[in-house]
C-alpha cells in the first residue's frame, strides 16, 4: 500500500484493532459492523469472506476462533490491502486473500461460514454517496451482483454451513431475496435489522430520485428524511 493509506480503528466485535486502508479500498461500514456482530463462529471453522475489502471480517472471524479465513475481492488493491493488514496483525498464517470476480478465485474452498457482503447498492447510489472508491455498485438496481453471487454459492458450502447475507431497502431487495430463496429455500433467518438515514444530497440526485419514484428502492421516511433498512440474514443449505 502507498503512503496515502490511513489508519482505521475497528471498534466492533473482537476489536479494537487497527487496519491500514488506502483510498482505493472500501472502508468498513455500518453493514460491516452489523455483520461482525451477527457472525456465529465455531472453533475450527473455515470462513469465506466474499468482497473482503480490507480483510476486517476475516480478522474478526479468526479472533472469534476460526481456523482459517479465505477472502476474495474483485479489487486487486483491496486484496493487497488485506494481505498487508494480515501481516500487521500477525494473521498471515491463518488468512488468505485472492483477487477475482465473484466466486471464481475460491472455487476450491468448502466453507463452514460465508460472509456474503458483495456490492449491493445501485450504481447511482454508489456514485451519489461516494461509499465505493470506484463509484460502482452492484448493478442498475443493486441486486444484480448479489444475485449472481448467490447463484454460484451452493458448491462452496459444507452441509451445515452458515451464510450471512446483508440486504437493504436501498437496493431492489426482493430480487436479492428471491435469488436467496432459490438456493436456501425456507432456511433463512433474520438475525439483525437496523434503520439508517440517507443524506438528502443523495436522494436529490436525479438518478437516485428516479429509482425512488419507480419503487426500485423502497425507502422509508422519518419526518422529512428518507431512511433505509439493513437486514442481516443467516442462511443455510436448503
Amino acid at each position: 500500500m502507498g503512503d496515502a493509506a490511513r489508519e482505521y480503528e475497528w471498534k466492533g466485535r473482537s476489536g479494537p484493532f487497527t487496519l491500514l486502508v488506502s483510498p482505493d479500498v472500501f472502508t468498513p461500514s455500518r453493514t460491516t459492523l452489523a455483520l461482525g456482530d451477527a457472525l456465529d463462529i465455531r472453533p475450527g471453522d473455515t470462513v469465506l469472506d466474499l468482497g473482503c475489502g480490507s480483510g476486517v471480517l476475516s480478522f474478526v472471524a479468526v479472533r472469534l476462533g476460526a481456523a482459517r479465513a479465505v477472502g476474495c475481492d474483485a479489487s486487486e488493491a483491496a486484496v493487497c490491502c488485506a494481505r498487508a493488514n494480515a501481516r500487521r496483525l500477525g494473521m498471515a498464517g491463518v488468512t488468505e486473500f485472492r483477487a477475482g470476480n465473484l466466486l471464481e478465485p475460491v472455487r476450491d474452498v468448502h466453507a463452514d461460514v460465508v460472509v456474503a457482503d458483495v456490492s449491493g447498492v445501485p450504481d447511482a447510489v454508489a456514485r451519489a454517496t461516494g461509499w465505493f472508491p470506484d463509484g460502482r455498485g452492484g448493478g442498475p438496481t443493486g441486486s444484480e451482483t448479489p444475485a449472481a453471487m448467490l447463484g454460484q454459492i451452493g458448491d462452496l458450502l459444507t452441509r451445515t454451513a452458515r451464510v450471512y447475507l446483508p440486504t437493504g431497502t436501498i437496493q431492489a431487495e426482493e430480487r436479492v431475496l428471491d435469488a436467496a430463496r432459490r438456493v436456501f429455500g425456507s432456511n433463512m433467518q433474520r438475525v439483525a435489522c437496523r434503520d439508517f438515514p440517507l443524506p438528502q444530497a443523495v436522494t436529490r440526485d436525479a438518478d437516485v430520485a428516479r429509482l425512488i419514484d419507480e419503487g426500485v428502492i423502497p425507502l422509508g421516511r422519518r419526518g422529512s428524511r428518507f431512511t433505509w433498512r439493513l437486514t442481516i440474514w443467516c442462511c443455510g443449505p436448503g
